[in-house]
């Protein structure tokens, strides 16, 4: 990985996490360790309204998580009820920590590259709703990534788990003096608790 990635990923050790998130990762922790002991695929779909900011976070910290941990056959995706963007902050936030990012197509809808080694396949960052053919279709979890996607979508189709571990939306700082702050703050926590996760997986 790269070395101010891992600078990063050396804070997580400072951030805390509570009991109760502990308990709302629980199920996500199951899901990831039932495949690992079945030797299937571990299929995770990140879900949140916009497809812009958490669910692309969440998508990119668990495959950074997965590859930090050495769990193999992990899979992240991303996806809304509704394609926007990924929001440029987002890039932004991720470069700064450490990843390697580029556009591969400018729009609308630009499309990224996101990397966190040079030798790895990079997670490709564009946003698009959740059942979308870039996404699986089955024997996936449905992670909810916040609170209106998970009650604006009471079904997933071909999901075979369905995980609602919300995140507060750092767009609540958009246009203040705090954006880089909280962008930072969020980005963070998402990822403390995604290599939370991958840290309690036995192989």
């Amino acid at each position: 990985m790269y070395s101010e990635l891992i600078n990063t990923i050396e804070q997580l050790q400072y951030q805390s996490i509570s009991e109760e998130r502990k308990i709302t990762l629980q199920s996500l922790i199951d899901f990831v360790q039932q495949k690992t002991d079945e030797g299937k695929d571990i299929n995770l779909n990140f879900i949140c309204t916009h497809n812009s900011r958490r669910s692309h976070l969440s998508q990119i910290w668990a495959q950074a998580g997965a590859a930090y941990f050495n769990i193999p056959n992990v899979y992240s995706y991303s996806g809304g009820t509704e394609e926007t963007a990924l929001f440029p902050k987002v890039a932004e936030t991720l470069i700064n920590q450490g990843f390697n990012i580029f556009k591969i197509a400018d729009g609308n809808n630009s499309v990224y590259s996101i990397k966190y080694d040079d030798d790895s396949l990079p997670v490709i960052g564009f946003s698009k709703r959740y059942d979308s053919a870039f996404n699986p279709t089955s024997g996936f979890a449905a992670i909810m990534t916040c609170s209106q996607a998970d009650g604006g979508c009471p079904f997933i189709a071909g999901a075979e788990k369905r995980i609602p571990i919300a995140f507060e939306d750092p767009k609540i700082s958009d246009n203040t003096p705090q954006q880089s702050q909280v962008y930072a703050e969020r980005s963070l926590q998402i990822a403390s608790e995604m290599f939370y996760v991958f840290s309690k997986i036995k192989k």
